[in-house]
């Protein structure tokens, strides 16, 4: 589907480029009903390439271990002037939380668990709602388990937008048992969850 840029979200593309992500998906779905519209997604997605790369020359094994995607929300058709946003956020907050564990589980993630929730300003100056998620996945072509911390925030600002990742819950270099690693894959957890909680707050 062709679609005007401006129907995406704008997204910190400097702090992503300078970070070694990629932009790998761009699309517009239609994400969930309510009773009296449909909902469209307009949503990038990017992937750790660097990170990815410094895995493959470590140790061959190419897969994504890291993604961020952010979406803006339009509703066919448009909501009547009587509904404000305050009064459908709920709903939009449950439905793109549900999304996000099912998007996990396509991935091929396994014990998908609900954790807790955050509230943050994002730097549009309002205020969004986080949760977060786990979950794992057996590395077959590493004999490893791959545990994830993911993170889902929602708000409203110019529009609704959703923006989310997720992140290894331990250094790669560890998980990976290589001995001599690039300086990506040592990077500790919490560093992942600083970055893509940044990332998650410069969406507009």
């Amino acid at each position: 589907m062709s679609v005007p840029d401006a129907s995406f979200p704008d997204v910190p593309a400097d702090r992503l480029r300078d970070g070694g992500w990629t932009l790998v998906d761009e699309r517009v779905e239609t994400v969930f009903r309510l009773p009296t519209a449909r909902v469209e997604g307009a949503t990038r997605v990017y992937d750790d390439a660097e990170t990815r790369a410094a895995v493959e020359a470590a140790t061959g094994i190419d897969r994504q271990w890291r993604f961020f995607f952010a979406t803006a929300l339009s509703f066919t058709p448009p909501l009547s002037p009587g509904i404000g946003p305050a009064m459908i956020l709920p709903t939009v907050r449950s439905e793109a939380q549900s999304a996000f564990a099912d998007q996990l589980r396509d991935r091929g993630f396994e014990d998908v668990e609900r954790g807790r929730t955050e509230r943050v300003r994002v730097d549009s100056g309002d205020r969004a709602r986080l949760r977060t998620y786990s979950a794992s996945l057996a590395l077959d072509d590493a004999d490893a388990t791959l545990s994830i911390t993911g993170w889902v925030g929602v708000w409203h600002g110019d529009g609704f937008r959703i923006a989310a990742g997720a992140y290894p819950d331990r250094s790669l270099a560890a998980l990976l048992g290589v001995s001599d690693p690039d300086d990506a894959l040592q990077r500790a957890p919490s560093d992942y969850q600083s970055e893509l909680l940044t990332l998650i707050r410069a969406v507009h």
